[in-house]
């Protein structure tokens, strides 16, 4: 593949998957604004608690089949072996639907101990009791997507994503509206359960392949030996996240009481949802790419770097937006009552910088099959995580969780980087370098301009927006090759700009 149609893959996939973003985005804040609105910050943070012990549990029964699932399958295909992937597909489905009926089980069994030391509410019991069944659901709905991601049917799964999204939001807001508090509970299963329904719709339709009743006993065998042994890494890293995530959670809750929870879910909630266009992307495109190139070292470094930009590209001119206009966004997404999730949210946007420029690096060791090293990045990234933040409450109160976000990717784009480094022989080019040291330095800039006044902030934001946006377009043409009459009329408005001062 030639560089420039590496690019335009890379635009084609990250616009479909975008484009299904957006809406998910616009489909997200409508359901957000209505739990915000009918349950206030106290409902806002309880939902996020039992989302992220809901996660958590889901982590653990999975065992990382999701994430080896899709790397069997896009190695198989790779190599152009139907046995294989019939194989692959036979393992993760037999292997999913085993791990979702016992972590499920599990997790009911658990769920007044999990009520107690979680939540430290026994009251809740029955509430954490019906998500055994969000459990079983989200693990099984993990591994149709690791199909679908491992054949690169990125349309299918941009599909699942905004349909389900809309099914989820309508029947959670309607649960809330009509059952008050009580709808809390089908509010959190809807994703899990019409996530689930949709994306048995589109596998359902996959094609079925001669090869499956050819493929040897033996061979099954081996992919599911593989899924175990390697996703069992990855499910320690996946659930260092979790776990980590539902430490702080519980560290705000503890320390500062449910309504300072409330104000660190809705920041967590925007910063985890406004680039997702970028970061799914990688999941659902680049990431198979990657797995099936990582044995040619210059091609995989070329993909790596190309990735890179792309993402730092589009996802710029956001970081931009949210730090200058954060208090506007805040209000309109939640209400003038978060208004101590602001400061929170500016920090984690300088974060999504690192993040964003560290997720092509991270793809390396999973493409690669790394499991101990993936492993050993996300637990200490969590850790360095729940130890700023733990050390920052008593001294900087609900702001240190953002300043801990700061300093958990900043160590996670150092670390993955040095692997890269190792693995392949990975050098960032210079045009990926720069923008990274432009995105920080204009983001700092932004940041300290809305903390000394916030009106201030917007209008250095929204001026560093439009200045990154129009470089990023030009570049963009560049790369695609098929926007070069849009490159060349920004590049003469641009250049007429300059000889106007």
């Amino acid at each position: 593949m030639s560089e420039g149609s590496s690019h335009r893959q890379i635009l084609r996939s990250t616009s479909i998957v975008g484009g299904a973003s957006v809406l998910n985005v616009l489909i997200s804040l409508i359901r957000t604004k209505a739990a915000a609105l009918l349950l206030g910050p106290v409902g806002v943070g309880l939902i996020g608690l039992l989302q992220n012990l809901m996660a958590t549990a889901s982590m653990m029964s999975a065992l990382g089949l999701g994430n080896v699932g899709t790397r069997q399958v896009a190695e198989a295909v790779g190599r152009d072996d139907p046995v294989a992937v019939t194989a692959a597909r036979r393992a993760l489905f037999w292997g999913t639907l085993i791990l979702s009926v016992l972590g499920g089980a599990i997790f009911l069994a658990l769920h007044r101990l999990l009520a107690e030391s979680v939540l430290g509410n026994l009251a809740l019991s029955s509430d954490v009791a019906w998500l055994a069944l969000g459990v079983a659901m989200t693990v099984a709905s993990g591994s149709q997507l690791a199909l679908l991601t491992g054949l690169r049917r990125i349309g299918d799964i941009a599909r699942i994503n905004v349909l389900s999204s809309l099914f989820a939001t309508l029947l959670g807001i309607g649960a809330l509206y009509m059952m008050g508090k009580d709808g809390l509970i089908v509010f959190v299963l809807a994703a899990p359960l019409l996530t689930l329904i949709t994306g048995h719709v589109y596998v359902s339709r996959l094609p079925r392949t001669e090869a499956a009743v050819r493929a040897p006993f033996a061979q099954l065998m081996r992919q599911f030996t593989a899924l175990a042994t390697l996703g069992s890494a990855f499910m320690i890293a996946g659930l260092a996240t979790t776990v980590g995530q539902l430490v702080v959670r519980s560290l705000v809750q503890k320390k500062l009481g449910a309504e300072a929870l409330g104000h660190f879910q809705a920041a967590w909630a925007i910063s985890m949802t406004y680039i997702g266009f970028v970061l799914t992307a990688m999941g659902t495109d680049y990431y198979p790419r990657l797995t099936a190139a990582i044995h040619d070292r210059a091609l995989a470094n070329r993909m790596v770097n190309e990735q890179s930009e792309v993402a730092l590209l589009l996802a710029g001119p956001l970081f931009m937006l949210l730090l200058g206009l954060a208090p506007w966004v805040i209000d309109l997404l939640y209400s003038s009552r978060f208004n101590e999730a602001v400061d929170i949210l500016r920090w984690q946007v300088l974060g999504d910088i690192m993040k964003v420029a560290g997720f092509p690096l991270a793809y390396v060791i999973l493409a690669s099959g790394s499991g101990r090293i993936y492993m050993l990045s996300e637990s200490m990234a969590m850790a360095l995580f729940i130890g700023l933040t733990w050390i920052g409450l008593p001294v900087l109160g609900i702001r240190s969780t953002g300043v801990a976000f700061v300093g958990m990717y900043a160590f996670y784009l150092l670390f993955t980087y040095t692997f890269a480094r190792r693995r392949t022989g990975f050098r960032w080019d210079g045009r990926v370098r720069f923008q990274l040291m432009a995105l920080i330095g204009l983001g700092v800039m932004v940041h300290f301009a809305s903390v000394w006044d916030g009106r201030a902030g917007a209008a250095v934001g929204l001026c560093a927006c439009a200045g990154y946006s129009v470089y990023a377009l030009r570049r963009l043409g560049e790369l695609s090759e098929i926007g070069v009459p849009l490159a060349a009329k920004l590049r003469r408005l641009t250049s007429k700009a300059w000889i106007v001062r």
